[in-house]
């Protein structure tokens, strides 16, 4: 009866698979549902959302529960926490003001924050005496964005030390860049690469400056409006939150543990004490995910026909490492290491074990939500498998809408 029972969520969410406004044509497979079932009857998999999409055509798979104990199904318009997916949004945004030419990546960011004029880095920490030295090269606003300008994960005011480490709610951005000014970096700006939340937020203080808006507002006005995402925003409704996907701890050869919330993390989730932040923060849909990463598979255009930015906008500092050579990897908040060929792939994850990547020269999208609470993801290889299986498989697009990822 267990079996039939997920069979059945499987099958039910396969059903998103054909959009009747944009006409995306089910590939009638299900490699994915194939491929995790063992997970979710032996419980180890709370529950999962796989979209494979290749040029119109689709498989969506939706498996197991949101909520174990509720017996919840998943769904595609389940609100979870897409957590460092949310820097993408941050490049798309910088991307719009370098389009309109009123910003460049080499600008120095002192040109829009004064307070980074003069900068100190960290060179000898020894028996809790810093050795500072003056920063000799210009931090640019391509660095904040690639991770290359030597700012640490988070600066004081978005940690939370004494309450087992992490995210507190945040600060308003101008603030979190300021005291990133007045923070010493890890390295010379642009000589070395450290993952940072905070030149994300860097990058988001600037489009403030510029625009004269809360960056949020911004991001929602140029691109969550236009491109129909209705349910995405950094702070959800009550009402979204009681569909919310829960976490779950992953257990070797056990059930999965229903985690309340992590450090990083914590309730509520939607009141003042949250801010907006750049570097992770978007709660989101499977169903509106799709269509950001759509509009940058399809080069700027969303699902909807609506043109976020212009095709060689995404091809040339989306869809490219924006590092120096050596350093590969990140563009603007996007992980784009090797898309100058026809395999290439960019996009981005998050920290409960979210993922999304296009391949725009193929038209070519995979996502994959979980809310993953720590302990590891051993049905990564076989869902990875699905995915070739998927791909390597031809399909007739013929029922395909233009705006399906087939544009030119």
């Amino acid at each position: 009866m267990k079996k039939r029972v997920i069979l059945l969520l499987a099958v039910v969410c396969m059903a998103f698979a054909v959009d009747a406004k944009t006409r995306v044509k089910s590939s009638g497979t299900s490699y994915a549902q194939e491929a995790l079932q063992p997970y979710v009857e032996s419980g180890q998999l709370a529950g999962a959302i796989s979209v494979f999409y290749k040029d119109g055509v689709q498989e969506v798979c939706c498996i197991g529960y949101a909520d174990v104990e509720k017996k919840r199904p998943i769904k595609m318009d389940n609100v979870f926490m897409q957590c460092s997916q949310t820097k993408g949004f941050c490049g798309v945004t910088i991307a719009k003001l370098v389009e309109e030419g009123k910003l460049s990546l080499d600008d120095p960011v002192s040109k829009y924050l004064p307070e980074f004029k003069e900068l100190w880095v960290q060179v000898q920490n020894k028996d809790g005496v810093r050795v500072l030295n003056k920063a000799k090269n210009v931090l640019t606003v391509r660095m904040v964005l690639n991770h290359t300008g030597g700012f640490p994960f988070e600066v004081s005011a978005k940690r939370n030390d004494v309450r087992g480490g992490g995210w507190t709610g945040g600060a308003p951005l101008r603030q979190v860049a300021s005291i990133a000014a007045e923070t010493p970096l890890s390295f010379e700006p642009g000589t070395r690469d450290q993952y940072s939340n905070t030149g994300i937020d860097i990058g988001a203080a600037i489009v403030e400056v510029i625009t004269g808006m809360k960056w949020e507002d911004y991001l929602k006005q140029e691109v969550l409006d236009p491109l129909g995402m209705k349910a995405t925003w950094f702070w959800p409704t009550d009402k979204q939150l009681k569909t919310k996907i829960e976490l779950y701890q992953t257990k070797k050869d056990a059930p999965a543990e229903w985690v309340e919330e992590k450090p990083w993390q914590q309730r509520p989730y939607n009141d003042s004490h949250v801010f907006a932040s750049a570097g992770a923060g978007l709660w989101t849909t499977a169903n509106d995910q799709i269509k950001f990463y759509k509009m940058l598979m399809n080069l700027g255009v969303g699902d909807n026909g609506v043109r976020i930015l212009k095709e060689e906008t995404v091809k040339e500092i989306l869809a490219v490492t924006t590092r120096p050579q050596n350093m590969g990897g990140y563009s603007l908040g996007l992980y784009a290491p090797k898309v100058d060929d026809e395999n290439g792939w960019f996009g981005h994850g998050g920290a409960w074990g979210t993922n999304c990547s296009v391949n725009w020269h193929k038209k070519q999208l995979k996502l994959w939500v979980i809310q993953n609470a720590g302990g590891g993801q051993p049905w990564q290889k076989d869902v990875d498998k699905a995915a070739e299986k998927f791909f390597a498989q031809p399909y007739d697009n013929s029922e395909a809408d233009a705006y399906v990822g087939r544009t030119k």
